[in-house]
């Protein structure tokens, strides 16, 4: 949103006034002005036409709903950009709260005065009729009802809480809250948070809907498995589903060795937000002492596979030292006798051996000229 017009000072019911409106709509007819004094009133710029208004529209008449439950000195009130009167009327009647008359003029006016140059706005003033704060429409979205009065200081209270939750060491903080202390496997049985205390989890951001997903998961589960076998108990996965709905979380999960928020549960998308996922398949690593040590699980997954636990970065250049000495004991070239082109050493990080048809990663013998490849120890063990 641009700079505020100097004239935002004049309160918003007074520049109603000024155009002869002495009214307010609800869904059950006139409201007199004087219902709002004293309220936090929060203008929504709005049209019917308009996609990313009425997908907004939902989530903020929920907000709506708790926060006058709880009480809140707060009245929402619509401004309306529909072009007729029709669809004006058509959008208002899924909205519980106010509306400005239909005037295309006073809108336009007002849309003016506030500053308004996309839609959905939302615009909070105080008491005075001045702004409280920029569009909170992205703080709303991220925070939900948490993210009244809508202004500054809230905004930089919450972001604190994200940055003490990603930093502070607390799995429970993370996981769970005063409604859910569990999370859930495949077969609905709940785990206790606190039972998670001292192990390494990943915290794994997917949907069933993302091919890049499903590819990841695969991978994922083959070094799930291979760690649980070497060392029982030493990782725990958590599936934060970005499904779009519960059928299809049901069956990401189904397809799945390990546990997952539960999906009516907002805490999936707070630390999609508390880690800054933009995008899917995602893999944050979560110490044993509840810390965060990587937001690119994903990266150290593919790269390193099992090897690569516990997913430090210290362990990393471990791998990355033991990597190279092992380059430096194998023979440059070598020549296998069921293939007519020399072999070089090659750094690949995963791909199958012709010679016993298994998976290799890392260190590989490899054609230059053809799709050929052999595991180190195969080329040891005397196909030469």
């Amino acid at each position: 949103m641009s700079e505020p017009n100097p004239v935002i000072g004049r309160d918003f019911m007074s520049i109603l006034a000024s155009k002869g409106v002495d009214f307010l709509l609800s869904r059950e007819g006139k409201v007199p002005l004087s219902s709002c004094d004293g309220k936090v009133i929060c203008l929504f710029f709005s049209a019917n036409w308009c996609r990313p208004c009425q997908a907004f529209t939902p989530q903020l008449v929920q907000l709506y709903h708790i926060l006058k439950a709880e009480d809140k000195n707060l009245e929402i009130v619509l401004v309306s950009f529909d072009r007729e009167e029709d669809g004006f009327k058509e959008h208002f009647k899924c909205m519980p709260w106010l509306a400005v008359p239909f005037d295309v003029e006073l809108h336009g006016q007002l849309s003016s005065v506030y500053s308004i140059d996309r839609i959905p706005s939302f615009v909070s003033l105080a008491s005075d009729g001045t702004l409280i704060d920029e569009d909170p429409i992205g703080l709303i979205e991220d925070y939900g009802s948490e993210a009244f009065p809508f202004n500054k200081a809230r905004r930089e209270e919450l972001r604190a809480i994200d940055d003490a939750k990603r930093k502070g060491g607390k799995i429970e903080h993370l996981l769970a809250h005063e409604g859910r202390n569990y999370v859930i496997s495949r077969d609905a049985r709940k785990i206790l948070v606190s039972e998670l205390v001292g192990k390494t989890i990943g915290l794994y951001f997917g949907a069933y809907w993302c091919p890049p997903s499903r590819a990841f998961t695969a991978q994922l589960i083959e070094v799930y498995k291979e760690l649980t076998n070497m060392r029982e108990g030493c990782l725990e996965i958590i599936l934060v589903s970005t499904d779009r709905d519960i059928m299809e979380f049901n069956i990401n999960l189904s397809n799945m060795p390990w546990l997952a928020i539960p999906y009516e549960d907002r805490t999936r998308q707070d630390l999609s937000r508390i880690f800054h996922i933009k995008g899917i398949p995602a893999l944050v690593m979560i110490g044993e002492d509840g810390k965060t040590m990587s937001t690119d699980g994903k990266g150290m997954i593919s790269l390193y596979g099992a090897k690569g636990y516990p997913f430090t970065e210290r362990r990393i250049i471990e791998i990355e030292a033991e990597l190279k000495e092992e380059g430096e004991a194998l023979p440059q070239q070598v020549k296998d006798r069921k293939h007519e082109h020399a072999l070089k050493l090659d750094m690949a990080r995963a791909y199958v051996c012709d010679c016993c048809k298994r998976q290799g990663r890392f260190w590989a013998f490899s054609c230059d000229v053809c799709d050929y490849d052999l595991h180190p120890a195969c080329v040891q063990q005397g196909n030469l």
